[in-house]
C-alpha cells in the first residue's frame, strides 16, 4: 500500500528553510491546492503572514524572522535583501535601518498591501553577487557596500563598512579599493 504524504508534512519541508514561513505559490507547486492550504489555515495549522505568504504558528520564533518574511512578501524568486539591511545583517557598521531593503530584478513592477516596512529595489544582479545570510538570500558584502554608495548611505558608514569588510575578510583587497574609490567620487560630487 503506498503511503500519501500529508499537505502540512509537504509544506513543513519547505518551511523549514525558510524560518517557518511558505508562500502559496511554493505550496501550489508543491502539489498542494489552494483549498487544502485554506483547509490548513481554517484549522491553524498555518497562520497568514502576509498576502500570500503562510507561516506554521509551531516553527521556533527566529531573531531574523522579518528579514525572510521581506523576501517572501514580494513573491518573486530572485528577491534578495540588499543595500543597508545587508551591510547590518553582516554586522559591518553601526547602521540600524528603520526599513528592510530588498532587491528584485529590474522588470519586476508590483504593488504589495503591507510593504511598509521594506524598500524595494529593482536591479539586475549577477550569481556572483548574491550569497546567503541565516539561510536567508542576500547580496554579497561588496554588492551591499556598493549598492549604500549609490543609495546615499552616510560616507561614516560606509568607511566603518569598509573596514570591518576588509578585516573580516568579506572584501578582497581590490574589491575595498574599487569601492573606497567609488566612496571618493561620490563624496566629490
Amino acid at each position: 500500500m503506498e503511503s500519501r504524504v500529508l499537505a502540512r508534512d509537504e509544506l513543513w519541508a519547505i518551511a523549514e528553510l525558510q524560518h517557518g514561513f511558505v508562500t502559496a505559490q511554493q505550496a501550489l507547486d508543491a502539489g498542494v491546492s489552494k483549498q487544502a492550504l485554506q483547509m490548513l489555515v481554517h484549522r491553524g495549522t498555518l497562520v497568514r503572514a502576509a498576502h500570500g505568504v503562510y507561516r506554521f504558528p509551531k516553527y521556533p520564533v527566529g531573531e531574523h524572522d522579518q528579514e525572510m518574511l521581506a523576501v517572501l512578501w514580494t513573491r518573486v524568486p530572485e528577491a534578495v535583501l540588499s543595500h543597508e539591511t545587508a551591510l547590518d545583517a553582516y554586522d559591518l557598521s553601526d547602521i540600524n535601518p528603520n526599513r528592510i531593503h530588498v532587491t528584485v530584478a529590474k522588470h519586476r513592477r508590483f504593488r504589495r498591501a503591507g510593504g511598509d516596512g521594506y524598500v524595494v529595489h529593482y536591479e539586475d544582479l549577477d550569481p556572483h553577487q548574491i550569497g546567503w545570510w541565516d539561510e536567508i538570500p542576500t547580496v554579497t558584502a561588496t554588492t551591499a557596500i556598493a549598492q549604500c554608495i549609490e543609495y546615499g548611505t552616510p560616507t561614516y558608514l560606509l568607511r566603518q563598512a569598509l573596514e570591518r569588510g576588509h578585516a573580516r575578510g568579506y572584501l578582497k583587497t581590490a574589491e575595498r579599493d574599487a569601492l573606497q574609490q567609488m566612496l571618493e567620487v561620490r563624496h566629490e560630487q
